[in-house]
Formats: structure tokens, C-alpha cells, sequence
């Protein structure tokens, strides 16, 4: 099991997680932000955890921030609205409300210190470059890699410089993906994915998770296979710290 365990859409309330399963992995220590059959988001660590204010609060009042202190580093965990279907904030207002969630996280992160030890992860729901979808040119059309959207995760990027850590350990041109639809009858032939999932980290942990020149991060799409398996796979990082 990773040391920490970042989960989203965990869609039930605080008392009903299964917590016995986390301890049983070794992961006893818990934060939950969870509500009644929508969104939630929680975090489960080896190592003990230290309450930290999220860096925002969803404007809907949905669950889809927590955030917490292992090892001095601070984890803020996200599940961003995937924004409905029609790219236009006028039109569609859960549209307008994803791309003021990024604003807003943009915002808050810009006030920010770069050298704190901070990561940014969760299903962010927006796949920023042309490799991280399976078509940028038929993609552009739909919603979680429209221009807007480029342009709200750029700024979310620049806020901070923070570093792409998957993408760094998977350097362009290679396509990498962490969703599949579940449309598809054989996910790997068809190989239509988008990788929404991400982990960020702030220039202060550079050394941490540059190891020996190189930076160990990746998406374990094998659980993709499981029985019943979630059309996201897990995106894991390795940092020294």
C-alpha cells in the first residue's frame, strides 16, 4: 500500500467509509469529507496526519475538498466538477462552476509560498496536453480539454510553478492516460483515454521527488482490468522527504 492514499467521488457520508478496510491496509489514519451519495473526497495515511485548512471550498457547498499535513507535507486533495457537457459558462452552469473552482484554487495558490511542501492531486478533471488525450484535434470539442479549460489549468500550473509530477516521469511525446470510458468493450484496444488525474508538487518539493535525476511517478492502469473496476486508474508519486 502507498504511505498516503488520495481518493475522490468516495459518494457516501463520514460514518458510512469503511474504515476498517484502511486500517486492515495499514492506512489507520483518516480524513473524510464526505456527503450523501454525491462527490467526497478522502485522505488515508500511514503516518500520522495534522489538520490543515483546504486552500478552498466548493462554491455549491459540494464535498470535494480535504486536505491534510504528513510528514510536513501538505496534501490538498480535489474532486473538480467535471463540468457537464456544453463548453459555455453562460449556457451551462456547471461549467461556469468548474472553471471558477480553478479559479479560485488559482487564486488561493498564487498567495502561496513556492518553497512551502505542498501537493496538489486529485481528479481535476481537465487533461492539459494534446498527449494526455487520445485525439487533441476531435478533443477539443468536448469538455475536459477545450481551450478555457487549457487555459485554467496553465494558470493553475503558473500560479505556482508547480511541477507535473506523472508527466515529468513521462516525458511528451508519450501518451498518458489515467480514464477510461467504460463504453468501450477492450479499454486497451480501443485506448480512447484522457488523464484527468494528476499530482502537482510545489518547487519546494523538487528535491523530494527528483530522485537520482529522475522523478518516480505513474499510472497503474492494470486496476483498470479489475472486476467492477472504476473508469479511473491510480496515479502514483514517490517522494523522498
Amino acid at each position: 500500500a502507498p504511505d498516503v492514499l488520495c481518493m475522490q467521488e468516495i459518494k457516501c457520508q463520514e460514518g458510512e467509509f469503511p474504515r476498517e478496510a484502511f486500517e486492515s491496509m495499514g492506512l489507520p489514519h483518516l480524513k473524510i469529507a464526505g456527503q450523501k451519495g454525491w462527490h467526497g473526497v478522502a485522505i488515508a495515511s500511514r503516518l500520522p496526519i495534522e489538520d490543515v485548512p483546504t486552500l478552498i471550498t466548493c462554491r455549491e457547498g459540494h464535498a470535494r475538498c480535504v486536505a491534510v499535513k504528513v510528514a510536513g507535507v501538505e496534501i490538498q486533495n480535489f474532486y473538480i466538477p467535471a463540468g457537464g457537457d456544453t463548453p459555455d459558462r453562460v449556457a451551462n452552469p456547471k461549467f461556469d462552476h468548474k472553471l471558477d473552482f480553478y479559479e479560485t484554487l488559482t487564486a488561493a495558490l498564487t498567495k502561496r509560498d513556492p518553497k512551502d511542501p505542498l501537493i496538489v492531486t486529485g481528479d481535476l478533471n481537465i487533461a492539459p496536453g494534446e498527449n494526455d488525450v487520445w485525439s487533441h484535434r476531435q478533443m477539443l470539442k468536448v469538455v475536459s480539454h477545450t481551450p478555457p479549460e487549457l487555459e485554467a489549468f496553465d494558470a493553475l500550473i503558473k500560479s505556482m510553478n508547480l511541477l507535473d509530477l506523472p508527466r515529468l516521469a513521462t516525458p511528451e511525446p508519450e501518451k498518458l492516460f489515467s480514464w477510461w470510458s467504460y463504453r468501450a468493450a477492450d479499454f486497451r484496444k480501443s485506448n480512447r483515454g484522457l488523464r484527468l488525474d494528476h499530482i502537482l508538487a510545489s518547487p519546494g518539493l523538487r528535491d523530494a521527488a527528483v530522485l537520482n535525476g529522475k522523478v518516480s511517478s505513474r499510472v497503474h492502469d492494470d486496476v483498470r482490468e479489475w472486476e467492477r473496476p472504476s473508469d479511473h486508474a491510480p496515479v502514483t508519486a514517490d517522494l523522498k522527504v
